[in-house]
């Protein structure tokens, strides 16, 4: 037994493990991580990872990786790869227990038949829709099946013809005998299995009839000795028919205990909702950097350190709540700040000539790899006489508290020179489409040796050098805190936002980046953190923006402290 020695506050969850073990109920402590292989894993699951596995680790414990494979019609092998790479991909690691639901469905049919036979188990022939009427309400007590009271002898002749395949799908199902009026629904005579001819994904067609989760869940931690089960909170409800199907089969009886689930602001993660988006088109994938799901935030540029904090942070609850999407963003600032190494872009150029810089002259400028890492060390950046600069840092009429580049006004480029803008070149409608300059060579570094100051400085490349890219800017996928807030006959894609992404097809970045590898994330210098999309494999520069560098949830938290 090991009691947990971590510096890991003691959460409802971990207090209830070491009573456990204190008192003897188990030895040891054995979690595991169930999901479903019919979607991409979400931050949600990231959360409940980091509870299964994080707590066995604690403990000194194992976690199994379960898939719960019992819907042949919505399972893939495609969601059963990128589940194992996005769970390694944060670092967890389930060793060799590697096990799948469909593993005990041998074990699983002849404990429904042991139920059948202790008479706690019938067939029916209600279909679905009669089930769910003959169920009741909250508030008023079900009806029995008039199929409930079959004799043992009949139900495990049509369960065996049910496992024969000789009933259609939907025809009869398993039921557990509980109790109609029971206060709890789920205690009403709940499905075990039913009839679905579709090939499995593991068993082909071997088998005909699955079991439901609430059947296959308790009984598959029984088998594979879990000591916790660890649940989100609707499960609470659940608890009772998976102590009731543990106690009636009279087997080894782990402990389920519920949390409550992640729900994030501007953010849908009900699978449902986002196969919806899916195959709607409204994404482009499952790894759209807009989706919330690990591949798609991978993909954008968030680091498996920084869901980590984030789900360090928010901890372990009991009751539902929303978590502000700014404190997922302001995870992933920190730990980029801290070592991703800094290179200069321009995502909407206009170009500058110094006219009094030599012309086909190349100076070539040390910059800063991270000024958070001094052993990241410096680069060589070319400087030439045309450059390009961000058209956001020109105005010819500046508004007030504007500090950067106007006609006759003196900025700072970085790394280089104060250069003054002397001239502005307009196309047909009036558009600045070239500025011309001068630079003062006694400002070499950025500091003039005469102590005038500027207000501002900003990020250029070299046009000669310069390396096209796209880059894509991502926003909220929604225009609401709440997706769901939705008027009478609408869902939640009347809350997609238009605007969640943009497409800059014509950007530059410095010549560094010209061989830049996929998933690498860099800081554009005054623009945001940007990682190297896959699509760039396919001949041309992609990036993706992470996140800006305005930090709004630091911000707040700082108004807070100082309120």
């Amino acid at each position: 037994m090991t009691l947990n020695d971590s510096n890991q506050p003691m959460d409802f969850i971990r207090v209830a493990v070491t009573d456990d073990l204190k008192a003897g109920r188990y030895d040891r402590v054995h979690t595991r991580f169930p999901p479903e292989p019919n979607g991409y894993l979400h931050i949600g699951h990231a959360k409940a990872m980091c509870i299964d596995f994080g707590i066995a680790a604690e403990f000194g414990g194992r976690c199994n990786l379960r898939f719960d494979d019992t819907n042949p019609v919505k399972e893939d092998v495609e969601y059963v790869e990128s589940i194992q790479q996005d769970i390694r991909w944060l670092g967890f690691d389930w060793e060799d227990r590697l096990c799948y639901a469909s593993d005990y469905f041998g074990q699983l049919y002849e404990y429904a038949v042991m139920l059948i036979s202790k008479g706690k188990a019938y067939v029916c022939d209600l279909s679905a829709d009669e089930i769910r009427d003959y169920r009741g309400t909250l508030t008023e007590p079900g009806k029995e099946s008039p199929y409930r009271n079959r004799t043992v002898d009949e139900n495990l002749d049509l369960f065996a013809r049910m496992r024969a395949g000789e009933f259609p799908d939907g025809s009869r199902t398993l039921r557990a005998k509980i109790d109609m009026a029971s206060g709890n629904i789920n205690l009403r005579d709940p499905v075990m299995y039913r009839i679905i001819h579709t090939p499995h994904h593991r068993t082909a067609s071997e088998w005909c009839i699955y079991p439901m989760y609430d059947f296959a869940h308790g009984q598959s931690d029984s088998i594979e000795g879990i000591t916790h089960s660890l649940c989100s909170l609707e499960y609470e409800d659940h608890r009772p028919l998976y102590d009731w199907y543990l106690d009636a089969l009279e087997i080894y009886h782990p402990r389920q205990i519920e949390f409550a689930r992640l729900n994030l602001s501007y953010t849908v993660l009900s699978k449902r909702k986002l196969l919806q988006l899916v195959r709607g088109g409204h994404v482009k994938s499952w790894d759209d950097p807009r989706m919330p799901t690990l591949s798609g935030l991978r993909r954008r540029g968030y680091t498996p350190e920084a869901i980590l904090d984030f789900c360090d942070r928010i901890g372990v609850a009991k009751k539902d709540s929303i978590v502000d999407i700014a404190l997922l963003d302001h995870c992933l600032r920190e730990d980029l700040n801290r070592r991703a190494p800094r290179v200069m872009g321009v995502l909407k150029p206009l170009r500058v000539v110094i006219e009094n810089f030599p012309d086909g002259h190349v100076e070539d400028v040390a910059a800063v790899n991270n000024p958070e890492d001094p052993s990241a060390g410096t680069r060589t950046v070319p400087f030439s006489r045309v450059l390009y600069i961000e058209q956001d840092d020109f105005r010819e009429n500046p508004p007030p508290k504007y500090y950067r580049l106007a006609p006759g006004r003196e900025v700072r480029l970085r790394y280089t020179y104060f250069i003054t803008c002397v001239d502005v070149v307009k196309d047909a409608q009036g558009n600045a489409v070239e500025l011309r300059c001068t630079y003062d060579p006694a400002t070499r570094g950025g500091d003039a040796p005469d102590g005038r100051k500027v207000k501002a400085t900003i990020h250029w490349v070299s046009t000669a050098h310069a390396v096209p890219a796209e880059v894509r800017l991502y926003d909220r996928l929604f225009v609401k805190e709440d997706p769901d807030d939705v008027d009478e006959g609408q869902d939640f894609l009347a809350n997609l936002n238009p605007h969640s992404l943009e497409v800059l097809t014509g950007c530059r970045v410095e010549p560094s980046l010209a061989k830049a590898k996929t998933e690498k994330i860099y800081q554009f210098e005054r623009l945001g953190y940007f990682c190297v999309d896959p699509d760039t494999a396919k001949g041309r520069l992609v990036f993706n923006r992470a996140v800006s560098l305005k930090d709004e949830w630091a911000r707040v938290e700082k108004a807070q402290r100082v309120g």
